[in-house]
């Protein structure tokens, strides 16, 4: 159900819509009775009264205020949650941490997603339309569960109905502490201090740990258990939200309420937190290519356009420069057009490429061209009005860019007597594969007389994916379906091109190393992400998982390759972008 407003009266809240019809008041209830022992309350809709508990924590702020109270005194079953949440609206509640409160209200199941009927989230049971009595105050506040969670994340199925297994499966486990005093102590950082002040942790420090300290996400039943995000109820004027990169530990005590939250995971909303204690932590630097090589790179640049400040231009543009040691060949992804989101009928990208070029001279690098082209206004995704499009840099000075005109948002590439028809050109773009997604950008290159076809990507994103901590289990990944299509696309292209053609397909794949996508493209080519160490492959991290979503695929006649994922961005609160950017070098075969 949704939520609705309330106004307070002295100690009580009222309701400010009409009250529902009517219904037999269920009193004398325990916490545990209105939880139950599934997701879903077997009271749903029903009025109860005369609800006790210690108030907990109190949500002040924002418009979900509420607190969270809880029964010190707990029945003997494992599945039922001793704590509630009571929604106040936009209204802060007139209660203090330590109270003894008796609640009368309306039991919901509130899903942050929609109507039971379409959501995908698991829903939060709480009490809406409250009216309420503190009773005394000063009260010692329930042990918080140390969380413990199981490895196994969940049975398959729409596991709402289904009765909470909590020592065997993890969600049920989450379930089961449901609005309860949870706490983390000494946890590692495992996912880096957002824009929002939320970071995420993990309870389980041994569960496939990569190599710089993050959880590695290595198959879709690798779901990382432990992982948990904190966001803070603690007023930032009193304890500023810590910035925390990976390998980070917050030291001691990190401790509140467990809740679910909007984007489908559970959350805890902390009323203590750790101490910082920093990780060392350090961004990675790659290797210059030697005389011989060919350095190609790819970086995502996250919605770059003239309308970013300086310091983002210097910071991506010292990143290439330091840190990816200038490569010969540049893919760029999320170039955005000449006024970034404003939403019109601009589609070049000159200024945004200028001043990205400028910045990586400025930072000591060379002067980069580039070549791209224009998509047509709104048909490409991406934030509205940014026309993002994929863009190659090459340094003139190491490569050659063949130019051979035509090539446009509308006419496809094709392969003509061994070589591009256009140059650069779109694959393919009036296939539906690429509706509403960027169109793969191919170019002909040549270092030192030898031919090297680059395809620049950026596959249409995981948005509209079920949720990992989701009702329905495993989650239902419905964008797959499209980037499969674009891989089968890709795939024929190359195919197309002379046999052992020295061929580099790279860019934002947006899907990982093990998924149908990417086993379309491999083979024919070579994805290089599963040349690393398992504990290295990854380039992006999402809800505390280190994942791949950019890749590097290689085929030809290559006689040696070294390739490199640098680390820079993913892991650090402090980001220039959220993608880490990746280099191969290559030594072609006469």
């Amino acid at each position: 159900m949704r939520r609705e407003g309330l106004v307070l009266v002295g100690a009580t809240a009222l309701a400010l819509c009409a009250p529902p019809a009517a219904h037999a008041v269920a009193d004398d209830l325990r916490i545990h009775d209105i939880q139950g022992t599934t997701r879903l309350s077997p009271y749903d809709g029903q009025q109860v009264s005369e609800v006790r508990g210690i108030v907990t924590a109190v949500r002040a702020f924002g418009s979900a205020r509420g607190f969270w109270i809880q029964d010190p005194t707990p029945d003997s079953s494992s599945a039922t949650s001793e704590g509630l949440l009571v929604f106040t609206g936009s209204v802060s509640p007139t209660v203090a941490v330590g109270d003894q409160v008796s609640v009368a209200g309306t039991v919901d199941e509130y899903y942050p997603d929609g109507p039971p009927d379409t959501a995908v989230h698991q829903s939060t049971t709480e009490l809406v339309r409250a009216t309420w009595t503190v009773e005394s105050s000063g009260h010692a506040l329930p042990d918080a569960e140390v969380l413990d969670v199981p490895r196994d994340l969940t049975a398959n199925g729409d596991i709402e109905r289904t009765p909470l297994r909590p020592r065997r499966y993890a969600l049920d486990y989450y379930e089961s502490l449901e609005g309860m005093r949870v706490r983390l102590d000494d946890a590692p950082v495992v996912g880096p201090t957002t824009q929002y002040n939320e970071v995420w942790l993990t309870s389980r420090p041994r569960e496939n740990r990569t190599a710089r300290g993050g959880v590695l996400y290595w198959g879709y039943r690798a779901d990382n258990t432990g992982r948990i995000k904190v966001e803070s109820l603690i007023p930032f004027s009193q304890h500023p939200f810590p910035q925390a990169n990976v390998r980070d530990t917050l030291a001691g005590e990190t401790s509140g309420p467990l809740d679910y939250d909007e984007f489908g995971g559970y959350v805890i909303q902390a009323t203590a937190i750790g101490e910082l204690q920093p990780g060392g932590l350090r961004p990675e630097v790659t290797r210059r290519q030697r005389d011989g090589e060919l350095a190609v790179g790819t970086y995502n640049v996250e919605n770059l356009s003239p309308t970013d400040p300086a310091s983002k231009f210097q910071r991506l543009a010292q990143g290439v420069v330091d840190h990816l040691a200038s490569p010969d060949i540049l893919s760029l992804e999320e170039i955005q057009d000449d006024n970034g989101a404003t939403d019109d009928q601009v589609v070049t990208a000159g200024q945004t490429l200028r001043r990205f070029v400028d910045a990586v001279v400025a930072a000591g690098g060379p002067r980069y061209e580039w070549r791209q082209i224009d998509p047509v206004d709104g048909a490409d995704g991406g934030q509205p009005g940014g026309n993002i499009r994929v863009a190659f840099l090459f340094d003139p000075s190491r490569v050659s860019f063949v130019d051979r005109p035509g090539g446009d948002a509308t006419t496809p590439v094709e392969v003509v007597d061994g070589h591009l028809s256009v140059s650069p050109g779109r694959i393919d773009p009036g296939s539906e594969a690429w509706a509403d997604s960027r169109k793969p950008l191919a170019g002909e290159f040549t270092f030192r007389g030898r031919t090297v076809f680059v395809v620049a990507n950026h596959f249409n994103s995981k948005g509209g994916d079920e949720p990992l901590y989701g009702r329905h289990q495993p989650p239902t990944r419905s964008s797959e379906t499209q980037r499969l299509a674009q891989a089968k696309e890709v795939r024929e292209f190359v195919k197309e091109l002379p046999r052992r053609a020295n061929t580099v397909v790279l860019g934002g794949l947006n899907d990982f190393q093990f998924s149908q996508a990417l086993d379309e493209l491999s083979p024919p080519l070579l994805d290089l992400i599963n040349l690393l160490p398992r504990d290295e492959r990854y380039s992006y991290i999402y809800e505390g998982n280190s994942q791949t979503l950019d890749h590097v695929l290689v085929g030809g006649r290559i006689a040696g390759l070294d390739y490199d994922v640098v680390h820079v961005n993913a892991e650090f609160a402090n980001q220039a972008s959220d993608h880490d950017p990746q280099v191969v070098r290559l030594s072609l075969a006469e």
